[in-house]
């Protein structure tokens, strides 16, 4: 009786051990379920042994028992530096190409010891950090952009203010056909700078391109003048056009079709 009741007690301390060990076996893999950082297990070898949904979705699919430098082969470098220096942690920024799309993943590798300091396995650890490196590149780029803009817009008011001068200084001392030509090209150099001007404010800005200013504009003016100005630009090219003498009424953003027309 008393070999059966001690066998009874042990029995019952070792179902209610089983009982906590399954409860924390599904504490934890409700925990590895519901992070959003991907976490994988390995075994001292470095194989694989566990690997929770996040990083199935951030990586793709992992198998249990494959070798993590062949499941994901570009966390290699950084396990070899986890194993080769016997660090306690190492972190580091990856890129992953996944169907199409380079992700950036910042990558935690650590250890697992038992309490004697045996080597029991590694855990891997990594966040999609994508939108905040994109959103830090837009933020450096946005800084460069308003450095250029300052840079570009320092000289267009003295170049619209020359070109002024030019043709009221000049045109009073040509032919009546030359001042015609010497008025257009000098109206062709002010309305580029002002163009110039706004696609610079813009850019300075960041954002995207503004939104249309349609207004009754004349197609054939904005054609001739865009023709005008590679002319002046390219004096060795012969240029053919056929642009209607008569106005060509449109309501359109005469900047911007004039900047389409030039590129």
């Amino acid at each position: 009786n008393e070999m059966t009741g001690k066998l009874k007690a042990q029995r019952e301390r070792l179902l209610d051990t089983a009982d906590q060990i399954e409860r924390r076996r599904r504490l934890f893999d409700s925990v590895l379920s519901s992070v959003t950082s991907g976490v994988v297990g390995l075994d001292p070898e470095g194989r694989v042994a566990f690997a929770n949904p996040s990083a199935r979705r951030l990586v793709g699919e992992v198998e249990a028992a494959t070798a993590l430098t062949s499941a994901v082969p570009e966390f290699a470098p950084l396990f070899a530096e986890l194993r080769g220096a016997g660090r306690g942690v190492v972190q580091e920024q990856v890129s992953l190409l996944r169907g199409g799309r380079q992700e950036m993943l910042l990558v935690r590798m650590s250890p697992r010891r038992a309490e004697d300091g045996a080597l029991e396995g590694y855990v891997v650890a990594f966040d999609d950090v994508t939108d905040l490196v994109s959103a830090q590149r837009m933020a450096a780029w946005g800084d460069v952009a308003r450095r250029i803009a300052h840079e570009i817009k320092n000289p267009l008011t003295p170049i619209r203010l020359s070109a002024e001068r030019v043709k009221r200084k000049f045109s009073r001392r040509l032919s009546e056909e030359e001042a015609t030509e010497l008025e257009q090209m000098t109206d062709v150099i002010v309305r580029q700078t002002e163009d110039l001007r706004r696609i610079v404010d813009e850019f300075s800005r960041f954002a995207r391109m503004p939104q249309p200013d349609r207004r009754d504009s004349d197609l054939a003016r904005l054609l001739r003048d865009a023709v005008t100005l590679q002319e002046a630009g390219q004096p060795g090219v012969r240029f053919e056009s056929a642009i209607p003498a008569r106005p060509v009424p449109a309501e359109v953003d005469p900047g911007m079709i004039s900047q389409a027309l030039t590129n």
